[in-house]
Protein backbone atom coordinates (compact mmCIF):
# COMPACT_ATOMS: atom_id res chain seq x y z
CA UNK A 1 0.00 0.00 0.00
CA UNK A 2 1.45 3.66 -0.92
CA UNK A 3 0.52 7.01 0.25
CA UNK A 4 1.23 8.21 -3.57
CA UNK A 5 -2.24 9.42 -4.35
CA UNK A 6 -1.28 12.52 -7.08
CA UNK A 7 -3.18 10.42 -9.29
CA UNK A 8 -6.60 10.47 -7.57
CA UNK A 9 -9.68 13.38 -7.83
CA UNK A 10 -10.31 14.34 -4.43
CA UNK A 11 -13.68 13.68 -5.07
CA UNK A 12 -14.96 12.46 -1.87
CA UNK A 13 -14.60 15.37 0.29
CA UNK A 14 -16.96 15.64 2.92
CA UNK A 15 -18.20 12.33 2.58
CA UNK A 16 -18.15 9.32 5.05
CA UNK A 17 -17.76 5.83 4.76
CA UNK A 18 -17.93 2.42 6.18
CA UNK A 19 -15.76 -0.21 4.73
CA UNK A 20 -16.37 -4.11 5.79
CA UNK A 21 -13.69 -6.40 6.18
CA UNK A 22 -11.14 -3.87 5.92
CA UNK A 23 -8.56 -5.41 8.44
CA UNK A 24 -6.65 -6.71 5.21
CA UNK A 25 -6.27 -7.51 1.61
CA UNK A 26 -9.18 -5.88 -0.88
CA UNK A 27 -10.90 -3.99 2.23
CA UNK A 28 -8.08 -1.94 3.06
CA UNK A 29 -7.25 -1.53 -0.10
CA UNK A 30 -10.60 0.08 -0.52
CA UNK A 31 -10.13 2.01 2.92
CA UNK A 32 -7.20 3.88 1.24
CA UNK A 33 -8.98 4.62 -1.85
CA UNK A 34 -11.92 6.09 -0.21
CA UNK A 35 -8.75 8.48 1.95
CA UNK A 36 -7.10 9.42 -1.08
CA UNK A 37 -10.24 10.56 -2.23
CA UNK A 38 -11.05 12.74 0.61
CA UNK A 39 -13.60 10.73 2.35
CA UNK A 40 -13.52 9.84 6.13
CA UNK A 41 -13.53 5.96 6.73
CA UNK A 42 -14.91 3.46 9.63
CA UNK A 43 -13.25 0.62 8.98
CA UNK A 44 -14.66 -2.78 10.69
CA UNK A 45 -14.03 -6.37 10.61
CA UNK A 46 -14.37 -9.54 13.61
CA UNK A 47 -10.31 -9.48 15.34
CA UNK A 48 -9.69 -6.29 16.71
CA UNK A 49 -5.38 -6.68 16.78
CA UNK A 50 -5.07 -6.37 13.05
CA UNK A 51 -8.03 -4.30 12.63
CA UNK A 52 -6.60 -1.60 15.04
CA UNK A 53 -3.12 -2.16 13.34
CA UNK A 54 -4.57 -1.41 9.88
CA UNK A 55 -6.23 1.84 11.03
CA UNK A 56 -2.64 2.96 12.09
CA UNK A 57 -1.22 2.07 8.74
CA UNK A 58 -4.46 4.00 6.64
CA UNK A 59 -4.00 6.44 8.99
CA UNK A 60 -0.46 7.03 8.45
CA UNK A 61 -0.71 7.20 4.70
CA UNK A 62 -1.49 10.87 5.42
CA UNK A 63 -4.40 11.31 2.73
CA UNK A 64 -6.53 13.93 5.10
CA UNK A 65 -9.19 11.45 6.12
CA UNK A 66 -10.18 10.25 9.53
CA UNK A 67 -9.85 6.87 9.69
CA UNK A 68 -11.94 5.07 12.72
CA UNK A 69 -11.44 1.22 13.88
CA UNK A 70 -14.78 -0.32 14.94
CA UNK A 71 -14.36 -4.20 15.93
CA UNK A 72 -17.56 -6.83 15.07
CA UNK A 73 -18.37 -9.54 13.60
CA UNK A 74 -20.55 -8.03 10.08
CA UNK A 75 -23.18 -11.19 10.69
CA UNK A 76 -23.93 -10.11 14.40
CA UNK A 77 -26.98 -7.41 13.94
CA UNK A 78 -25.57 -5.17 17.40
CA UNK A 79 -21.88 -5.49 15.74
CA UNK A 80 -23.88 -3.34 12.36
CA UNK A 81 -26.19 -1.67 14.03
CA UNK A 82 -22.85 -0.31 16.44
CA UNK A 83 -20.98 0.30 13.06
CA UNK A 84 -23.13 2.47 11.63
CA UNK A 85 -24.02 4.34 15.04
CA UNK A 86 -20.58 4.76 14.91
CA UNK A 87 -19.88 6.25 11.53
CA UNK A 88 -22.88 8.83 11.87
CA UNK A 89 -21.89 10.12 15.39
CA UNK A 90 -17.99 10.29 14.53
CA UNK A 91 -18.43 11.75 11.03
CA UNK A 92 -22.16 13.14 10.94
CA UNK A 93 -22.76 11.63 7.75
CA UNK A 94 -22.43 7.77 6.17
CA UNK A 95 -22.71 8.40 2.11
CA UNK A 96 -20.85 5.37 1.30
CA UNK A 97 -21.03 1.63 2.14
CA UNK A 98 -18.82 -1.09 0.79
CA UNK A 99 -19.63 -4.40 1.86
CA UNK A 100 -16.71 -6.79 1.61
CA UNK A 101 -16.50 -9.21 4.58
CA UNK A 102 -16.64 -12.13 3.09
CA UNK A 103 -16.00 -16.15 4.10
CA UNK A 104 -15.64 -19.22 2.17
CA UNK A 105 -14.86 -22.56 4.80
CA UNK A 106 -16.16 -24.77 2.12
CA UNK A 107 -14.22 -26.61 -0.99
CA UNK A 108 -15.31 -29.11 -3.47
CA UNK A 109 -18.47 -31.15 -3.52
CA UNK A 110 -21.43 -29.87 -2.74
CA UNK A 111 -22.93 -33.59 -2.45
CA UNK A 112 -20.11 -33.46 0.77
CA UNK A 113 -20.61 -30.18 1.71
CA UNK A 114 -21.79 -28.99 5.71
CA UNK A 115 -24.84 -27.47 5.64
CA UNK A 116 -24.04 -25.65 8.50
CA UNK A 117 -20.78 -24.42 6.96
CA UNK A 118 -23.03 -23.46 3.91
CA UNK A 119 -25.59 -21.74 5.53
CA UNK A 120 -22.77 -19.74 7.49
CA UNK A 121 -21.42 -18.52 4.37
CA UNK A 122 -25.18 -17.12 3.23
CA UNK A 123 -25.32 -15.14 6.77
CA UNK A 124 -21.81 -13.73 6.54
CA UNK A 125 -21.73 -12.96 2.75
CA UNK A 126 -25.40 -11.81 1.77
CA UNK A 127 -27.87 -11.99 4.89
CA UNK A 128 -25.56 -9.20 6.40
CA UNK A 129 -24.52 -7.29 3.32
CA UNK A 130 -28.67 -6.72 3.56
CA UNK A 131 -28.43 -6.11 7.26
CA UNK A 132 -25.61 -3.12 6.76
CA UNK A 133 -27.82 -1.90 3.77
CA UNK A 134 -31.04 -1.81 6.21
CA UNK A 135 -28.96 -0.01 8.93
CA UNK A 136 -27.45 2.42 6.63
CA UNK A 137 -30.28 3.19 5.37
CA UNK A 138 -32.21 3.86 8.57
CA UNK A 139 -29.61 5.77 9.67
CA UNK A 140 -28.76 8.04 6.81
CA UNK A 141 -29.17 6.91 3.33
CA UNK A 142 -32.66 6.70 3.32
CA UNK A 143 -33.05 10.67 4.04
CA UNK A 144 -29.93 11.77 2.62
CA UNK A 145 -28.91 9.32 -0.26
CA UNK A 146 -25.76 7.37 -0.44
CA UNK A 147 -24.00 4.63 -2.61
CA UNK A 148 -23.70 1.04 -1.95
CA UNK A 149 -20.89 -1.09 -3.45
CA UNK A 150 -20.99 -5.13 -2.67
CA UNK A 151 -18.29 -7.31 -3.43
CA UNK A 152 -19.09 -9.98 -5.70
CA UNK A 153 -16.78 -12.84 -7.53
CA UNK A 154 -16.64 -13.75 -10.87
CA UNK A 155 -17.87 -17.53 -8.86
CA UNK A 156 -20.81 -15.93 -8.72
CA UNK A 157 -20.83 -15.33 -12.87
CA UNK A 158 -19.96 -18.40 -13.97
CA UNK A 159 -19.45 -22.31 -11.76
CA UNK A 160 -16.39 -23.19 -10.67
CA UNK A 161 -17.22 -26.87 -9.21
CA UNK A 162 -14.15 -25.70 -6.72
CA UNK A 163 -15.64 -23.24 -4.18
CA UNK A 164 -19.40 -23.62 -4.98
CA UNK A 165 -21.67 -23.09 -1.90
CA UNK A 166 -19.25 -19.39 -2.10
CA UNK A 167 -20.04 -18.82 -5.75
CA UNK A 168 -23.70 -19.34 -5.16
CA UNK A 169 -23.77 -17.33 -2.09
CA UNK A 170 -22.08 -14.26 -4.16
CA UNK A 171 -24.57 -15.00 -7.18
CA UNK A 172 -27.39 -14.51 -4.69
CA UNK A 173 -25.53 -11.10 -3.82
CA UNK A 174 -25.65 -10.08 -7.65
CA UNK A 175 -29.01 -10.44 -7.07
CA UNK A 176 -29.36 -8.49 -3.91
CA UNK A 177 -27.46 -5.48 -5.76
CA UNK A 178 -30.00 -5.75 -8.56
CA UNK A 179 -32.76 -5.85 -5.87
CA UNK A 180 -31.85 -2.96 -3.95
CA UNK A 181 -31.03 -0.74 -6.87
CA UNK A 182 -34.08 -0.91 -8.03
CA UNK A 183 -35.87 -0.52 -4.61
CA UNK A 184 -33.77 2.33 -3.18
CA UNK A 185 -33.26 4.53 -6.40
CA UNK A 186 -32.75 7.11 -7.14
CA UNK A 187 -31.76 8.35 -4.03
CA UNK A 188 -29.36 5.38 -3.59
CA UNK A 189 -27.17 4.00 -5.84
CA UNK A 190 -26.02 0.10 -5.22
CA UNK A 191 -23.39 -1.74 -7.41
CA UNK A 192 -21.58 -4.68 -7.38
CA UNK A 193 -18.47 -5.48 -8.30
CA UNK A 194 -16.85 -9.06 -9.56
CA UNK A 195 -13.45 -9.68 -8.81
CA UNK A 196 -11.62 -12.51 -10.07
CA UNK A 197 -8.65 -14.38 -7.97
CA UNK A 198 -6.89 -11.37 -6.46
CA UNK A 199 -3.71 -11.61 -4.62
CA UNK A 200 -4.49 -11.87 -0.68
CA UNK A 201 -4.67 -13.79 2.09
CA UNK A 202 -8.14 -15.04 1.13
CA UNK A 203 -7.46 -16.32 -1.79
CA UNK A 204 -4.02 -18.31 -1.00
CA UNK A 205 -5.77 -21.43 -1.23
CA UNK A 206 -6.49 -21.06 -4.77
CA UNK A 207 -2.91 -20.10 -5.55
CA UNK A 208 -1.77 -23.50 -3.63
CA UNK A 209 -0.20 -24.26 -6.65
CA UNK A 210 1.69 -20.98 -8.50
CA UNK A 211 0.78 -17.83 -9.05
CA UNK A 212 1.86 -18.71 -12.71
CA UNK A 213 -0.57 -21.58 -12.89
CA UNK A 214 -2.93 -20.00 -11.29
CA UNK A 215 -2.63 -16.91 -13.60
CA UNK A 216 -2.37 -18.70 -16.93
CA UNK A 217 -5.73 -18.27 -18.13
CA UNK A 218 -6.30 -14.42 -17.93
CA UNK A 219 -5.29 -13.04 -20.70
CA UNK A 220 -4.12 -10.19 -18.57
CA UNK A 221 -1.61 -12.72 -17.51
CA UNK A 222 -1.25 -11.87 -14.04
CA UNK A 223 -3.64 -12.02 -11.00
CA UNK A 224 -5.59 -8.90 -9.58
CA UNK A 225 -3.75 -6.66 -6.58
CA UNK A 226 -6.39 -5.39 -4.09
CA UNK A 227 -5.62 -1.83 -5.50
CA UNK A 228 -6.84 -3.46 -8.79
CA UNK A 229 -10.34 -3.48 -7.16
CA UNK A 230 -10.18 -0.66 -5.58
CA UNK A 231 -9.80 2.36 -7.49
CA UNK A 232 -13.40 0.67 -9.35
CA UNK A 233 -15.07 0.84 -6.39
CA UNK A 234 -13.87 4.26 -5.71
CA UNK A 235 -15.02 5.24 -8.96
CA UNK A 236 -18.42 3.54 -8.35
CA UNK A 237 -19.29 5.63 -5.22
CA UNK A 238 -18.12 9.04 -7.11
CA UNK A 239 -20.13 11.66 -8.93
CA UNK A 240 -18.44 10.18 -11.43
CA UNK A 241 -20.83 7.19 -11.55
CA UNK A 242 -23.58 8.89 -11.09
CA UNK A 243 -26.09 7.45 -13.68
CA UNK A 244 -24.41 3.98 -13.14
CA UNK A 245 -26.78 1.16 -10.28
CA UNK A 246 -27.55 -2.16 -10.10
CA UNK A 247 -24.36 -2.77 -12.14
CA UNK A 248 -22.09 -5.96 -11.29
CA UNK A 249 -18.90 -4.71 -13.22
CA UNK A 250 -16.34 -7.65 -13.53
CA UNK A 251 -12.37 -6.63 -12.31
CA UNK A 252 -10.99 -10.52 -13.54
CA UNK A 253 -8.31 -9.70 -15.99
CA UNK A 254 -10.43 -10.80 -18.71
CA UNK A 255 -10.72 -14.32 -17.25
CA UNK A 256 -14.37 -14.35 -18.08
CA UNK A 257 -14.04 -13.08 -21.60
CA UNK A 258 -12.12 -16.27 -22.43
CA UNK A 259 -15.18 -18.48 -21.50
CA UNK A 260 -13.88 -20.81 -19.13
CA UNK A 261 -13.25 -20.53 -15.28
Amino acid sequence: MTSENSTRPRDLEGRAAIVTGASRGIGKAVAAELLARGADVLITARKPEPLEAAATELSALGHGGKVVAFAGNAADAEARSGAVDRAVAEFGSLDILVNNTGINPVFGSLMEADLDAVRKIFDVNVVAALGYVQQAHRAWMGEHGGAVVNLASVAGIRSTGVIAAYGASKAALIRLTEELAWQLGPKIRVNAVAPGIVKTQFAAALVAAGEDKASAGYPMKRLGTPEDVAGLVGFLVSDAAAWITGETVRVDGGLLATGSM
